[in-house]
């Protein structure tokens, strides 16, 4: 069996350009490691991305998000992730369940452990093996998000009461499981923080 890394952050952590040169440079050393992400990782959870993200859809109520997302990554856990740990790869996954527990479940107002026992039936109980949480604060993200010129996506257009509540919401989430979590400052340069989640992951191989 593989081992199974997630990445966590608020918007403009840089966690998605992490995710790439962290696999990269295990694959260069010689790993067998994966790359993917949720929403998405696989055709079905891709359509369904475009659906939760799609600026259009300012109606969608938060519960229905909490679902799609759920549906999503049920889908991407048995069609993807899971048949690539028992090929005995690294699988690294942008954002998975402490996304929803963040967003949703805090930031949105549900509730963490509604949105918990939700997902819990999606995965079925799989958890990662170890999540990295790029840590900064939202304004800064937000900035990086301009200065890049990222496409800007449904969640992005949110106020910044709600980015701060899912900053928040990640701190509620990390003392629920402190084991799993570790901070990485990604305030740093990009190598840094690279250098940082790749120390972290080949100390568990």
């Amino acid at each position: 069996m593989g081992i199974f890394i997630t990445l966590e952050g608020p918007e403009g952590s840089g966690k998605t350009t992490v995710s790439q040169l962290l696999v990269k440079k295990l694959i260069d050393d010689g790993h067998q490691a994966t790359l993917t992400r949720e929403p998405g990782g696989i055709a079905i959870a891709e359509q369904i991305r475009n659906v939760i993200l799609n600026k259009e859809n300012t109606n969608m109520d938060s519960r229905t998000e909490a679902l799609l997302l759920a549906a999503a990554r049920r889908q991407h856990l048995v069609e993807k992730i899971i048949p690539e740990l028992e090929n005995g790869k690294i699988v690294i996954c942008d954002r998975f369940i402490d996304s929803s527990l963040a967003y949703q479940g805090y930031a949105r107002g549900i509730g963490i452990q509604d949105v918990y026992d939700l997902n819990m039936f999606a995965i079925d109980g799989f958890m990662p093996d170890k999540t990295l949480f790029f840590d900064v604060d939202f304004i800064t993200g937000l900035k990086r998000i301009q200065e890049n010129n990222r496409e800007v996506n449904r969640l992005d257009l949110e106020g910044n009461e709600f980015h701060q509540k899912v900053y928040d919401g990640y701190q509620e989430v990390i003392k629920m499981f402190p084991d799993r979590f570790v901070k990485i400052d990604a305030s740093k340069s990009i190598e840094e923080v690279v250098a940082a989640a790749y120390k972290t992951v080949i100390g568990m191989i």
